[in-house]
């Protein structure tokens, strides 16, 4: 529909000065935090925020563990502060640990705590919204070297030694306006704040809309910002039991049926289909959705008349696998693979950690 016709003008005049009453308390917030109007605490060790300005998915899970597995890398051992979104413990507090068996339950921690202590090797993750509070109690059980605030951009009550900022390339520039006008929680006057700027889905995006994205985001900058461009790379499909069972190559020509439970779930679909598999349907559900017996034999059922597979995503497996296993149902793993600026990246990760 055009902005030009009269209905939708006079809609989007009523949603003008909500955007503008949003971004406006938004502003202030951080200016009150920035100039310690009201405190934010600094601990000893450095912090890491992982985020975003948007709603919904721009990998921040996937830059998580990617971070703490190079932090790993230099003998770091990593805490990661989540949410622990539409889990029970999201208004309280619980913690995870890597390394031990894992028999959690994700109605409890939620999915992407389960999913980031599952891939890592030396990490604890702290579920609940209060992080700093979770962060003061836990601390000194814990003693890590590295603190990664998970979706922290706006989380302003922790000082920060550096922060990332991420970006999805598909995402229309149209779209980057304040709530309720678009899709931003946050206006791009937060990006004063960034230390590193990445970009993902880079290699997807048209060239023209990707210059696009990066010139809209550049002008709000500081100067001495840098841009990394990142993708995903498959590394194969895996059992509810996390066992691997195809190879990425393995899939091409195989009948799937592709499940979503993500913000994103077209960028998954799509990523499925380019590895050859003939997907003859694609199920999206909202995010951090929890699946239901019946949904999930439902589906199960249709693969075995159609003779295919069922692909889902690795944060909905989690959930999936609490109530139903199934050999047909697979997950696709992948992980992040940067196109440009990696070096300059960890350059800048080491002297947040170092300092």
């Amino acid at each position: 529909m055009s902005v030009s016709n009269p209905i939708l003008k006079f809609f989007l005049s009523l949603l003008y000065p909500l955007a503008l009453l949003w971004d406006g308390i938004y502003r202030l917030r951080r200016f009150l935090y920035t100039y310690d109007f009201i405190e934010s605490k600094k601990f000893q060790v450095p912090i890491i925020s992982v985020g975003n300005l948007t709603f919904g998915g721009t990998g921040k899970t996937p830059v998580t563990i990617w971070l703490s597995e190079y932090l790993n890398q230099q003998n770091k051992r990593v805490m990661i502060l989540s949410r622990g979104y539409k889990g029970n413990l999201e208004k309280g507090s619980g913690i995870l640990r890597s390394g031990k068996k894992l028999g959690f339950n994700p109605f409890e921690y939620g999915d992407e705590a389960l999913l980031l202590v599952r891939r890592l090797k030396d990490a604890v993750v702290v579920v609940g919204r209060k992080r700093k509070e979770n962060l003061d109690f836990y601390f000194n059980k814990e003693n890590p070297d590295v603190v990664i605030l998970d979706d922290g951009h706006q989380h302003l009550k922790l000082k920060r030694d550096l922060n990332i900022v991420l970006f999805d390339a598909l995402m229309s520039t149209d779209r980057y306006k304040v709530a309720p006008l678009g899709y931003m929680r946050e206006g791009f006057s937060a990006l004063r704040d960034a230390d590193l700027i990445i970009i993902g889905r880079a290699s997807q995006a048209p060239k023209k809309q990707l210059d696009k994205l990066v010139t809209l985001v550049n002008k709000h900058c500081n100067p001495n910002v840098h841009f990394a461009y990142m993708d995903y790379k498959p590394t194969g499909f895996f059992g509810s039991s996390y066992d691997l069972n195809l190879k990425p190559e393995e899939i091409h020509g195989k009948k799937v049926i592709c499940v979503a439970g993500i913000a994103s779930p077209e960028s998954f679909f799509n990523l499925v289909e380019s590895m050859g598999a003939d997907v003859i349907d694609r199920l999206s559900f909202p995010d951090h959705y929890f699946f239901s017996v019946e949904e999930v034999k439902e589906i199960l059922d249709r693969a075995a008349r159609e003779d295919a597979l069922v692909i889902t995503t690795e944060k909905d497996i989690v959930k999936i696998r609490r109530i139903i296993d199934d050999p047909r149902l697979l997950y696709l793993e992948i992980q992040v693979n940067f196109l440009e600026g990696k070096e300059k990246a960890l350059e800048i990760i080491s002297q947040a950690i170092e300092n």
